[in-house]
């Protein structure tokens, strides 16, 4: 049986519900769904819903859910803090890698090295929702918008705070890291952090750790440490 077509509805009522219209074109004009069709709608906060169309105009899409599944989350936690780099695509595929992975937050951080002063949420919301959708993730990651570093690091992060930085002397972030732990991993721009940005992270409470002896893309970056997070956890 073939996988049915999935879409994101965030504020879902009991009984019947309208598609939102970003989503009524894809359906209808693209997908060409019919009424009677079976479509699979997300919400998410862990819910996925089985549904059928029930009735369709040239705007308007409405579906009845059939059955229900809701997801518990994760007994951790992941947050990633990453400066972003100049080209927008990059950053656009590494929302959409970590939405597949099952990231729950990302912030976006300007650093001395930060060459991207702007980026464009809209590009990085629409790419996310198109991974939760592929992807099937239960759970919408949370995309926050660029910040400089001193005003993120101004903030309470009760999370265990982890700052990548290339040295074959720190810990490689697989030994420091246990199962069940909530994370927040900073992952610096392609020039690197500045000296005075490591001692200030380290004087909020982060602990320096490796990411391996090769020097990496700062969307690769990301990626691996949000891989080892989950290697960890079995997830």
């Amino acid at each position: 049986m073939n996988q049915i077509d999935s879409f994101y509805h965030k504020n879902i009522n009991k009984g019947i519900n309208l598609l939102p219209e970003e989503e009524v074109k894809h359906c209808i004009q693209v997908l060409r769904h019919k009424i009677g069709d079976e479509i699979l709608i997300l919400d998410g906060v862990g819910g996925l819903h089985t549904s059928k169309i029930t009735n369709i105009s040239k705007k308007i899409c409405e579906y009845k859910i059939l059955k229900s599944e809701i997801t518990l989350p994760k007994s951790f936690k992941t947050h990633l803090a990453i400066a972003p780099s100049k080209n927008m695509d990059r950053m656009e595929w590494l929302v959409e890698k970590l939405t597949e992975i099952g990231v729950d937050e990302v912030s976006f951080i300007q650093t001395e090295n930060t060459e991207r002063k702007k980026i464009r949420m809209d590009r990085l919301e629409k790419k996310t929702l198109s991974a939760l959708k592929q992807s099937r993730n239960p759970f919408l990651p949370k995309l926050n918008d660029l910040v400089t570093m001193n005003s993120f690091l101004s903030e309470n992060h009760s999370q265990k705070k982890l700052i990548a930085h290339v040295n074959p002397e720190h810990n490689h972030i697989g030994d420091v890291i246990s199962p069940g732990e909530d994370l927040l991993i900073f992952v610096g721009p392609e020039g690197g952090f500045a000296r005075m940005e490591i001692d200030l992270a380290l004087k909020n409470g982060f602990q320096r750790i490796s990411l391996g002896s090769n020097t990496l893309r700062t969307e690769t970056a990301g990626v691996t440490a949000c891989c080892a997070v989950n290697l960890v956890n079995k997830h």
